[in-house]
């Protein structure tokens, strides 16, 4: 009997022995950080022209201002100074400068405390659950940051007018006997440039502390309660420290506002009476475009404000940062 013929097995492929595992791994790793490269290209390639944007918007003249700084002359016609700091040293004896900078510091040093201080109050008495009509009580403080620079300024002006709101208010409460002249007196003015400040953006600030109170640990202000602390204890032992980033935040933007603040001493008071008004920013804004169009030295003064912004907000962030 004839056995059936039996189908011959394939025979298997000889494996390659010569390529060792090692020596295929690299090729995996190859492909994927050419996977990984080619993503990574793919988001430089969507970032790159804001990038570039702002490289021409903001660098550049940042960097055409500080050769501007080392120049002399009027108009078009600059040429390199001699020697190159003589726009700096200038400053050093530029009496008006000195008392622009006495100004703007006496602006930082009252309003930007007293701001942030009747914002966080503020902040935490419209952050109470049992506040009725809370929605509208917020909005109204918060609208005068929504109004224009230079119609605030303009009813502020009215206001504080000889013949203005202020004063029909005062002589009517017999407070005053004659009418003052707000404007026109160093010290009025600067009061005048410091409420306008605290009107228009305390509100700003409550919104950022009111964001923060709404995201703390209740737990801890519950326990507190619970171990008997009152209403003002729980506040600054337990709510205050919980805020102390966005305290420094708001702390550092009020700082580099005030600084570099224009509108209220162009709008308010011009910079009035003889220049004991005026920041750093509105003389900076006369010496380059209104009396001697020297923009050499402005731009010197635009420097000498970027560096104190930058060293104010560093000693800010090295005492207020407490984090480990």
């Amino acid at each position: 009997m004839a056995t059936s013929a039996r189908p011959a097995r394939p025979q298997a492929t000889p494996r390659d022995d010569s390529v060792a595992p090692s020596d295929r791994r690299p090729n995996r790793r190859s492909r994927r950080f050419g996977i990984e490269q080619r993503r990574n290209l793919t988001g430089w390639w969507f970032l790159l022209p804001a990038a570039v944007l702002i490289g021409w918007m903001n660098f550049w003249p940042m960097f055409e201002a500080l050769l501007l700084s080392l120049q002399t002359g009027r108009g078009a016609r600059l040429t390199w100074a001699n020697p190159l700091w003589y726009n700096y040293a200038r400053l050093f004896d530029d009496e008006i400068f000195k008392l622009t900078v006495v100004n703007t510091f006496i602006y930082l040093i009252v309003q930007v405390p007293i701001m942030l201080v009747l914002a966080l109050i503020l902040a935490n008495l419209l952050n109470a659950p049992n506040l009725r009509l809370r929605g509208l009580w917020r909005t109204a403080i918060f609208l005068p940051c929504a109004v224009s620079l230079v119609s605030y300024s303009l009813v502020f002006r009215t206001m504080f007018a000889t013949d203005g709101l202020v004063n029909d208010a005062l002589l009517a409460l017999h407070f005053i006997d004659s009418p003052i002249n707000w404007l026109g007196q160093t010290g009025t003015a600067r009061l005048v440039i410091i409420l306008g400040l605290l009107w228009r953006w305390t509100g700003y600030n409550m919104v950022f502390y009111l964001a923060a109170l709404q995201n703390l640990d209740y737990s801890t202000i519950e326990a507190a309660r619970i171990d008997g602390a009152g209403s003002w204890r729980t506040f600054w032992y337990v709510t205050v420290p919980q805020l102390r980033p966005m305290i420094l935040l708001t702390a550092i933007m009020s700082t580099n506002g005030t600084i570099q603040m224009f509108d209220e001493s162009w709008n308010l008071t011009q910079g009035g009476p003889a220049y004991t008004s005026m920041t750093m920013s509105h003389y900076l804004y006369e010496l380059t475009f209104q009396k001697s169009s020297n923009i050499g030295y402005g731009a010197a003064i635009s420097y000498v404000i970027l560096i104190m912004v930058a060293l104010l907000a560093a000693i800010q962030m090295k005492v207020g940062d407490k984090r480990d």
